[in-house]
């Protein structure tokens, strides 16, 4: 562990129990000197320090580490990238250094996290605005009744994206709980083409929940019905997938009053934040029932996380066991610390998590030299790609096309690429690296968070110019600017 100044996190810490320096001393068994010395920055925060403010106040950990801090140097770059010239002293002044982003996001997190939303939410209203005016252009006029129709915005799905962000899509409470309803309800001693028939077993004795299919053209994965009490699943689902549902139901039932609980954030601006929170932690109770962390953790260690030998294993989709494997971040059992994203052909990203320090772009879309991007091109392989960022950092990406059946024929199916990656420091534990020169600086391939964040001056592939910056006067834009035919 580095040496890590954390001066203000640890005064805002104090302040916010009402604790003068002399009382959290005591409760840290410090010095008032040595305290005051921590909250001047004059001291690092030590490990042991660390461990007593999880031991006193439930702190976690990763609230201190250098991953939140680089996700958030990462996020207030882009932040920074998007702001307008100044119309007084031109761009420069308008410019905010790395070091100034550092200080920010190493002292003062709290003012870090407000610019990244009031961010979020001023891109959100110029994407509505936009396409507003979209609409009027291609309908010519607006609708009967006078009123522009103002898309559905983004904000409740980023909102509860950032949730889980922010909390390494990690939930030990919700992991252990699902650990013992494992146990319990003997789900241990059954194989996994019998866990649907055990968990619909357990919904009718305990819930007097049945459950029976959808109609084969609903175009829904599951319905429940309260007042009759009935689950209907798609009679397309795999077997590992209608226990996933299952699972879900029974969070709702059984662990309702912890999801509210845990989804109650005063932060969030909207109630149907709430809601997707729950649902997402609903259905990270689901996956660590049916994947539970030890066992999985143990197997994926020994097969060297091997996906598709996962997948065989316990009964579950290549996707299933990419998606769990980004969960996997147990302080008492840590494995590797992946990042987890799903595309469509159009580059849309539908999931995306992440367990350590890798950033996904919001604004202009991701980079298309990304090995997720070249699955499509070859369906159900999987794709391998050493990849560096602009800040240097080397990820192993690991991806491959995931599809879904269509409800019959002349109906359209689905297909997503998914992606998990690691930094290259833990790819020698992955069967993927077999054959790679990890060490070689030439092999990784440059990519970026997205064309109009990304600092590549030479990238063969840019879409838009670099928004942080102005277009030199000798540039080549000839790729940006729409020509006529040549006659």
């Amino acid at each position: 562990m580095r040496k890590v100044f954390m001066g203000m996190r640890l005064r805002r810490l104090r302040e916010e129990r009402n604790l003068t320096q002399a009382a959290l001393a005591r409760l840290l068994g410090l010095s008032a000197s040595y305290l005051n010395q921590l909250e001047q920055n004059r001291r690092p925060l030590t490990m042991p320090v660390l461990l007593r403010l999880g031991e006193v106040f439930g702190v976690d950990a990763q609230s201190f580490s250098d991953d939140e801090e680089a996700r958030m140097v990462a996020a207030l770059r882009e932040v920074a990238a998007t702001l307008p010239a100044s119309p007084v002293g031109g761009r420069d002044e308008a410019r905010i250094s790395l070091a100034e982003i550092r200080e920010i996001a190493a002292s003062m997190p709290a003012v870090g996290r407000a610019l990244i939303q009031l961010h979020r939410r001023h891109r959100e209203a110029v994407e509505r605005l936009e396409a507003v005016a979209d609409m009027a252009d291609r309908e010519g006029a607006p609708p009967p009744d006078g009123r522009p129709a103002i898309p559905v915005p983004a904000q409740p799905f980023e909102e509860a994206r950032d949730f889980f962000f922010t909390h390494h899509n990690h939930f030990a409470e919700l992991d252990g709980r699902a650990e013992q309803c494992h146990a319990a309800w003997g789900l241990a001693e059954t194989a996994p083409s019998g866990l649907a028939q055990r968990l619909a077993q357990r919904l009718h004795e305990r819930h007097g929940v049945s459950v029976d299919a959808l109609a084969a053209d609903a175009g829904q994965r599951r319905r429940y019905d309260a007042a009759s009490r009935r689950l209907s699943l798609s009679p397309h689902l795999e077997p590992g997938q209608r226990a996933f549902q299952m699972a879900i139901q029974l969070a709702f039932l059984e662990l309702g009053a912890t999801l509210d609980r845990m989804a109650d954030a005063p932060r969030f601006s909207a109630e149907q934040v709430r809601r997707l929170v729950r649902i997402g932690l609903a259905s990270h109770f689901a996956a660590a029932l049916i994947l539970p962390g030890g066992r999985f953790l143990t197997a994926a260690e020994d097969l060297r996380y091997d996906i598709d030998l996962l997948a065989q294993h316990f009964g579950v989709s290549f996707e299933t066991v990419c998606h769990r494997l980004s969960t996997m971040q147990r302080p008492q059992g840590q494995g590797v610390p992946f990042f987890f994203i799903r595309v469509d052909r159009a580059g849309n990203v539908s999931k995306r998590q992440s367990a350590a320090q890798f950033h996904f772009s919001r604004v202009g879309g991701t980079c298309p030299l990304w090995s997720v991007y070249e699955a499509f091109s070859y369906p159900g392989r999987i794709l391998r790609q050493l990849a560096r960022m602009p800040d240097g950092r080397i990820y192993l990406w690991v991806a491959r096309t995931v599809s879904r059946p269509s409800g019959g024929f002349g109906q359209p199916g689905k297909i997503f690429a998914v992606a998990l990656g690691c930094d290259v420091e833990y790819a020698h534990r992955l069967v993927y690296a077999k054959g790679l020169d990890l060490h070689d600086p030439d092999v990784p391939t440059p990519i970026g968070m997205g064309c109009r964040v990304c600092e590549r001056p030479a990238c063969p592939q840019r879409a838009f110019p670099y928004i942080g910056r102005a277009l030199g006067a000798s540039e080549d834009v000839s790729a940006f600017v729409p020509y006529p035919m040549a006659s």
